[in-house]
């Protein structure tokens, strides 16, 4: 994988991360670091999230995640990085699943 190549970070973020601000928070993040992609909640009260773009940018997200807004407290984040697909025009927040 070269230095330039799109990447995915799917990651899930556990803690008190519902109702406090966290998926603007975090897409307005992802947007300042031109990636796309979503974020949403989930019914286990973690929040799930999406995104696709360069490396270093991901890895910003990455530390935003662990950090969450002023309210959250983020317990754990589980993360994987895979090859991005491409599919995503913009960065959105889905409806909770």
């Amino acid at each position: 994988m070269g230095e330039n190549d799109l990447l995915r970070l799917h990651a899930v973020v556990v803690g008190h991360v519902q109702g406090v601000g966290f998926r603007n928070f975090v897409q307005n993040t992802a947007i300042e670091l031109n990636l796309t992609g979503w974020v949403r909640n989930r019914w286990n009260g973690d929040v799930e999230v999406q995104a696709e773009g360069e490396r270093q940018a991901l890895a910003k997200l990455s530390t935003v995640l662990h950090r969450g807004p002023r309210s959250a407290l983020v317990i754990d984040v589980r993360e994987e990085f895979e090859t991005a697909s491409g599919e995503y025009s913009r960065f959105s927040v889905r409806p909770t699943e």
